[in-house]
C-alpha cells in the first residue's frame, strides 16, 4: 500500500485573504525553476496565468491543461492546468496549487485534498489559500512551512445602498439567475448598463462580459458568486443582493468565509475597496463584518476525501474502493459526487454491466463516467450521453464514430435563441470540447477540437451579444463615460435634423422641437437629454432669430392648422378667447428658452393677425359698425350677427331687425359689403377661396370638429356638413351635399322667375349646370327652398311647352306668401334670439 501523504521537497504554505498577491508570488516561485506546474480552480484562471507565463518565457515553454483546452507539448517546461487536468504522472521542480481552501468544497473538494495529499514538486510545493485551512494543512502535513500574507489594501463595511446610488466600479452579487437577470434590467434603466457574469458562462463569455466593465464602458457589474474566485478585476465595491444560496441541496446561509471571498474582490492592490448590501438585502451581522473586515474565521473542520487508489477489477471492486474509509482524521469521506452517483446509474444497466467485463472496461467506465456535466446537474440527457459514448468505446471499433459526433456538434451550431437557450447549448457544446480532447477516443482529434473550439466561440460571442443588448444601454454607456472622461463632447446638427453627440445620434431636431432618440432606460433620457440639450442650445437661438426676422411668406399653415416654418411645423392653432382670435402654441420642448418663446410667439402673432385680416377684412370692418354708436341698434345687431356667423347668417334670424331698418341702415350694410339674400345675409367677398379656408380653419378650431377646407373654387361640396357649420362657412347644407349661398340666392331668384311666369314649371336643367350640382340635387334643392312637387304634365318650360320626363313644382303656399312680401312684414324675432333686445333699440332712439 501506497502511502497516504507524499513527501518531497520543500512544502510552503502561503495563506492569507484576497488582494495578497499569492497568485503572483507562485507564478514567480515557479519560473525560478527548471520545470513547474500550478493547479488553478477554474479554466479562466489557468488561461489567464497562462498568457502571463506565455510573454516571459514563449509559447515552447508553457502548456496548458483543462479539461477543455489542451496547448503546448507535453514536454513544455512549464504546465499551467485546471486543478483535475493536472497531469500528475509529471515530475517538475516546482508545484504549486491555487485556493487550496477548496478541500472542503462539496462537490470538487475532494480533487483538492488528493493535490494536497499527493500533488508534489521534487524541489518545492505551494499551496495557496486561505487561513482557514492552516489546522487542518498542519495535521496533514507537519513538515509544511505556513506563512501568511497580509492583504495589500483594506476592505471596509460600506452599510446598505439601494441600487441607484452604488458608486461606480461596484459589483452587485446575487445567488440565482433570475435574479441576476433581474437586478441586470433594473441597473440598465438607471446607470446605463452593467456586465453579467454567472457560473453557467463560457470562459470566453465571461472574458467578453469582464472586459465591458474593464474597459469602462460599464460601471457596474452583476454576477453570482462565481466572481468569488479567480476572476481579477479593478472592482471597488462588492454589493451582496442576498445572503442566502441553494448550493446543490438546500438554501443555507453564507458562511463568513464566502463573505469574505466575495467581498474581497473589492480594492486592486493598493487601492481600498468596500463590501455591503443592497436591494433589499438585510443588514449583515456586526460579527460577521468584523470577521470580514479583520479576515478573522473559524478554521475549516474537515476536508472532502475520496480514495484515490481505485480497484478496476470490476464494477463492485471499484465502487467498494470508492467507499473506503480515510485514513486520517478531519477527512470526510465523498460518495456523492457527480461521477460517483453518474456510476452507480449506469452500473444498474443490464448493457452496460455486460460491458464492463475485465480491469480495462471497468477503468474505461470510470473516465466515462467523470465526462463532466456542465449544467451541474445529473439529468436523464447526460446519462444517455455517456451510456452511448461508453457502448461507442467498448464497442468493436473503440472509438467514437465520426459520423455521430459531428451529428451531436452540428445540432449545437446554432445561434439563434435567447439568452437562457444558448447557455443551454453552451453546456452541451463544452461536454464536446471536453470529449474532444480525449485523443485515444477519437479517430482525429485535432479536427474535432477545432470544430468543438469553433461552435463553442460562435455560441460564446453571440451569448455575450444577447447579455450586452438586454443588459446594456450602448449610447447611453458610451455618452456617460464620453462626459466623464473629456467633459464636453464633441456634437453636432446634421442637414437633416439628426443631433449627434460623440458620434451617436441621440435624437433629431424638427422645427423648434427636439425629440429624443429611443431609450428603454431612465439613465439613458437623462444622459441623452442633457448631452442634447448642449448641442442643442446655440442652434435653437439662433432658430428663434431667423423666425423673428423671416418674411410672411416664409410661414404658412399646414393641413392641421400648424405654423410651418421652412418645412416643420413650429406652433399650433388652437381655440382661443375668441372664434376669431385663435392662441397660438409653440412646438417646441423645455429645451427652448423663455427669451426665444417670448420671441417667436411675438412674431408668430404678428404673422396671425395679417394673414387672417388679408382674408378676413369684411368683418373687422362689421365688428367695428356692431361697436360704434353712430348706426341704429337694429344694424349693430345684424352686424354683430354677420360678425358671429363669420360672415353669414340666416335671414330668418334677424328678419325683425332687417324689417326695422330705415334706408341709411340698408345704405350703411351694403358700403361694408353686405349682400341682403332669400335665404341669407352674406359678404360676397367672405366667399372668396381664401376666405372659405380662413374661416374654415377658425370653425374647426372653434369647434374642434373634424371640418375639410372647401377647394378652392368649387360651389358645391359633396360632403355631409352639418348646416350650423356650413351656414359659417358661407354655404347650405343640403343633407349630404352643400352648396355655396351666393350661388343659392342665384338658384332663389331664378326659381322665383320661373314660379311668376308659370304656375308650375319643370326641373330647370340649367340652373343645375350654373349651380354645379346633379339633377337629383337640384331637385333636392327646390324643395328645401319650399317648392312643391305637382305632377309633370302641368310643367310648362321657357323653351318648350311641356315635358314629361322632368319632375314640375310650383310655389307653395309659403312660397307665395313669401314672394307677394319679399320684405318678410309679420314676421316676429324668437324671445330666445340674443337680439331680442336690439330690435327695440330704434324705437328707444
Amino acid at each position: 500500500m501506497k502511502k497516504e501523504v507524499a513527501t518531497a521537497g520543500r512544502i510552503l504554505a502561503v495563506l492569507g485573504p484576497t488582494n495578497t498577491g499569492k497568485t503572483h508570488f507562485a507564478v514567480e516561485r515557479m519560473l525560478a525553476h527548471e520545470s513547474g506546474m500550478i493547479g488553478f480552480p477554474l479554466r479562466l484562471l489557468a488561461r489567464e496565468v497562462y498568457d502571463r507565463v506565455v510573454a516571459l518565457k514563449g509559447a515552447a515553454a508553457v502548456a496548458l491543461r483543462t479539461g477543455e483546452e489542451k496547448l503546448g507539448s507535453d514536454q513544455a517546461a512549464y504546465t499551467i492546468a485546471t486543478v483535475e487536468a493536472m497531469p500528475m504522472q509529471r515530475q517538475v521542480a516546482f508545484l504549486g496549487v491555487d485556493e487550496i481552501q477548496l478541500c472542503a468544497d462539496f462537490e470538487r473538494g475532494h480533487v483538492f485534498t488528493d493535490r494536497l495529499l499527493h500533488a508534489r514538486g521534487y524541489h518545492e510545493t505551494m499551496f495557496l489559500g486561505s487561513d482557514t485551512i492552516r489546522q487542518a494543512l498542519k495535521r496533514l502535513i507537519p513538515s509544511a512551512e505556513i506563512i501568511t500574507r497580509p492583504r495589500f489594501s483594506t476592505l471596509s463595511y460600506a452599510g446598505h445602498a439601494k441600487l441607484n446610488r452604488l458608486p461606480r466600479r461596484s459589483a452587485v452579487v446575487a445567488f440565482s439567475t433570475a435574479d441576476v437577470y433581474t437586478l441586470g434590467e433594473i441597473v440598465r434603466r438607471q446607470k446605463g448598463g452593467a456586465a453579467v457574469v454567472l457560473g453557467a458562462l463560457s470562459p470566453r463569455t465571461r472574458n467578453a462580459q469582464v472586459a465591458l466593465f474593464q474597459s469602462g464602458e460599464v460601471d457596474h457589474l452583476i454576477a453570482t458568486d462565481a466572481i468569488g474566485m479567480g476572476l481579477n478585476m479593478d472592482l471597488a465595491h462588492v454589493a451582496l443582493a442576498g445572503v442566502h444560496k441553494f448550493d446543490g441541496r438546500h438554501q443555507r446561509k453564507l458562511t463568513p468565509p464566502e463573505v469574505a471571498q466575495i467581498a474581497g474582490r473589492a480594492g486592486r492592490h493598493m487601492a481600498d475597496g468596500t463590501f455591503g448590501t443592497t436591494n433589499g438585502c438585510e443588514p449583515l451581522d456586526e460579527h460577521l463584518v468584523e470577521a470580514v473586515e479583520t479576515h478573522q474565521f473559524t478554521s475549516l473542520k474537515a476536508l472532502r476525501w475520496r480514495n484515490s487508489f481505485l480497484d478496476f477489477n470490476s464494477i463492485e471492486k471499484l465502487r467498494h474502493s470508492l467507499d473506503a474509509p480515510p485514513r486520517h482524521p478531519g477527512l470526510i469521506k465523498v460518495r456523492d459526487a457527480l461521477d460517483d452517483r453518474s456510476l452507480a446509474l449506469l452500473a444498474q444497466r443490464p448493457e452496460i454491466r455486460s460491458l464492463a467485463q475485465g480491469r480495462e472496461r471497468v477503468q474505461l467506465l470510470w473516465q466515462v463516467c467523470q465526462i463532466p456535466d456542465f449544467r451541474k446537474m445529473l439529468t436523464d440527457a447526460h446519462l444517455h450521453l455517456l451510456s452511448t459514448v461508453y457502448r461507442h468505446l467498448a464497442g468493436s471499433r473503440g472509438t467514437l464514430p465520426n459520423e455521430w459526433v459531428g451529428k451531436m456538434i452540428a445540432r449545437l451550431d446554432q445561434v439563434a435563441g435567447d439568452i437562457d437557450t444558448l447557455v443551454q447549448r453552451l453546456a452541451h457544446i463544452r461536454t464536446w470540447t471536453y470529449l474532444a480532447h480525449r485523443a485515444d477516443w477519437l479517430i482525429d482529434a485535432p479536427h474535432w477540437q477545432g470544430i468543438a473550439h469553433a461552435v463553442e466561440d460562435r455560441l460564446s460571442d453571440a451569448l455575450h451579444e444577447r447579455l450586452t443588448q438586454r443588459f446594456v444601454d450602448r449610447r447611453a454607456a458610451a455618452l456617460m463615460k464620453g462626459m466623464r472622461e473629456q467633459g464636453l463632447v464633441a456634437s453636432a446638427i446634421e442637414d437633416e435634423g439628426q443631433v449627434t453627440v460623440d458620434g451617436h445620434t441621440v435624437g433629431r431636431l424638427e422645427g423648434l422641437r427636439f425629440t429624443l432618440a429611443a431609450s428603454e432606460t431612465d439613465l439613458g433620457r437623462k444622459v441623452l437629454s442633457a448631452a442634447a440639450r448642449k448641442a442643442i442650445e446655440p442652434e435653437l437661438i439662433r432658430r428663434a432669430e431667423a423666425i423673428r426676422d423671416a418674411a410672411d411668406a416664409a410661414l404658412t399653415l399646414d393641413e392641421a392648422d400648424r405654423i410651418v416654418w421652412q418645412g416643420s411645423p413650429i406652433a399650433r392653432l388652437c381655440h382661443g378667447s375668441h372664434p376669431r382670435r385663435p392662441q397660438i402654441r409653440l412646438i417646441a420642448g423645455e429645451e427652448f428658452s423663455p427669451r426665444s418663446v417670448a420671441i417667436v410667439e411675438k412674431r408668430l402673432g404678428r404673422w396671425l393677425d395679417d394673414w387672417l385680416t388679408a382674408r378676413l377684412e369684411p368683418l373687422d370692418a362689421l365688428d367695428a359698425a356692431a361697436r360704434s354708436e353712430t348706426i341704429s341698434g337694429s344694424a349693430r345687431g345684424v352686424a354683430f350677427s354677420l360678425v358671429e356667423g363669420l360672415g353669414s347668417v340666416e335671414r330668418s334670424i334677424v328678419a325683425a331687425l332687417v324689417r326695422q331698418f330705415d334706408s341709411e341702415d340698408h345704405r350703411i350694410l351694403k358700403r361694408l359689403g353686405v349682400r341682403f339674400g332669400l335665404s341669407n345675409l352674406y359678404v360676397p367677398a367672405l366667399l372668396k377661396p381664401a376666405a372659405i379656408e380662413a374661416r374654415t380653419r377658425l370653425l374647426r378650431i372653434a369647434e374642434k370638429r373634424p371640418l375639410a377646407i372647401p377647394p378652392a373654387g368649387r360651389t358645391s361640396v359633396r360632403e355631409a356638413v352639418a348646416p350650423d357649420l356650413a351656414q359659417k362657412l358661407g354655404f347650405m347644407s343640403f343633407g349630404g351635399f352643400m352648396v355655396r349661398q351666393d350661388v343659392i340666392e342665384r338658384l332663389s331668384a331664378g326659381l322665383r322667375r320661373l314660379a311668376r311666369q308659370h304656375r308650375v314649371f319643370a326641373l330647370p336643367l340649367d340652373l343645375a349646370g350654373e349651380a354645379g350640382v346633379t339633377r337629383a340635387e337640384l331637385a333636392a334643392i327646390i324643395e328645401q327652398l319650399g317648392y312643391r312637387r305637382v305632377a309633370s304634365q302641368d310643367a310648362q318650360r321657357p323653351d318648350q311647352s311641356t315635358e314629361h320626363a322632368l319632375p314640375a313644382y310650383c310655389a307653395s303656399p309659403r312660397q307665395k306668401e313669401r314672394s307677394a312680401r319679399p320684405q318678410d312684414k309679420g314676421q316676429t324675432v324668437s324671445v330666445h334670439s340674443p337680439f331680442a333686445l336690439l330690435a327695440t333699440l330704434k324705437g328707444a332712439s
